[in-house]
C-alpha cells in the first residue's frame, strides 16, 4: 500500500511516519500493492486525531479516530478500519466495489461472520417544502441528527445533519 500523510497543526515527524508504516502494514494482506491511503494527522488543543481514507471503485473506507495521544489514535484508525473490512468484505466485493482493490487471497477467504443487513422498520412521511434553517428547527425539535426536506427553492429533497461539532450540514443532491 502507498501512504499519503498529511500533517494539520502539526509538522509530521519520521517517527510517526514510522508508526504508520509498522502499523497500517498491518492492512497489506487485504489491498493490492498499489491501492493508496490518504492519512490525515492533526492536532486541536488536547485532542489528537487520525483520518485515514482508502477510495476504492464505488466506495470510499473511511476511519477516524481521536485521542490524547497520536500513536493511540493510530492504533484505533487501524483496528477500526480492519474491523470494517472484515464486516462487509462480502458485501462490498459481491457488488464488485473491491475488484481490483483487495488481494485475491483476502477476497477466497472463508467469510465466517457473515452479518446480514436487517431494516426492522420502513417510515412514510409527506414532505413539505421549506428552507434549510426550518429544516434544522424542525430537525431540533424532533431530537433528531437528521431531518430530510423538500427544498423551497429548488423542490429536491435536501438533507440536513448535526455534526459532531453541534454544528450543521446540508446534503444537496447532485444529478
Amino acid at each position: 500500500m502507498r501512504y499519503i500523510i498529511y500533517g494539520k497543526n502539526l509538522e509530521v515527524s519520521e517517527g510517526l511516519k514510522q508508526a504508520i508504516n509498522d502499523k497500517f502494514s498491518k492492512l497489506d494482506k487485504f489491498f493490492t500493492p498499489d491501492t493508496e491511503v490518504q492519512i490525515t494527522l492533526s492536532v486541536q488543543r488536547e485532542n489528537q486525531t487520525v483520518e485515514a481514507t482508502i477510495p476504492m471503485k464505488g466506495t470510499i473506507l473511511r476511519a477516524e479516530q481521536t485521542s490524547t495521544d497520536m500513536y493511540v489514535s493510530i492504533d484505533m484508525a487501524v483496528d477500526v478500519l480492519e474491523r470494517m473490512i472484515r464486516k462487509y468484505k462480502t458485501k462490498i466485493s459481491s457488488h464488485g466495489k473491491g475488484i481490483g482493490t483487495f488481494t485475491d487471497e483476502f477476497l477466497e477467504e472463508d467469510a465466517d461472520n457473515h452479518e446480514t443487513i436487517t431494516i426492522t422498520r420502513s417510515k412514510r412521511f409527506a414532505i413539505k417544502p421549506m428552507d434549510a434553517e426550518e429544516a434544522c428547527i424542525q430537525m431540533e425539535l424532533l431530537g433528531h441528527s437528521f431531518y430530510v426536506f423538500r427544498n423551497a427553492e429548488t423542490f429536491e429533497v435536501n438533507v440536513v445533519y448535526k455534526r459532531k461539532d453541534k454544528t450543521y450540514g446540508l446534503i444537496e443532491p447532485e444529478f
